[in-house]
């Protein structure tokens, strides 16, 4: 194996965890801002306020994202089973 095909097989795998992560960080990102923006206008500081909106967004998230993120990993696992050969031989 040489390390060209190395490097290959680590840049698909960041991709494919940045492919993976971005949506939920992005909700949770979105969802925390808008917490925020509404706990200054409000001045209403608790802190289950701001945790328990962006866990059940992100558990909604999961639930309708989940199967394409799913499907996305699998689909980098076959290919990298299905690789094995070439990358020993």
């Amino acid at each position: 194996m040489t390390p060209e095909t190395v490097l290959t097989i680590g840049q698909q795998a960041l991709e494919t965890t940045v492919l993976l992560a971005a949506p939920l960080l992005a909700v949770g990102l979105v969802v925390g801002v808008i917490v925020g923006l509404l706990q200054a206008a409000t001045q209403i500081n608790e802190l289950t306020l701001s945790f328990v909106p962006k866990l059940l967004v992100m558990v909604a998230a999961l639930v309708f994202g989940g199967p394409w993120m799913l499907q996305t990993l699998m689909d980098y696992t076959e290919r990298l089973f299905h690789s094995i050969p070439q990358l020993i031989g």
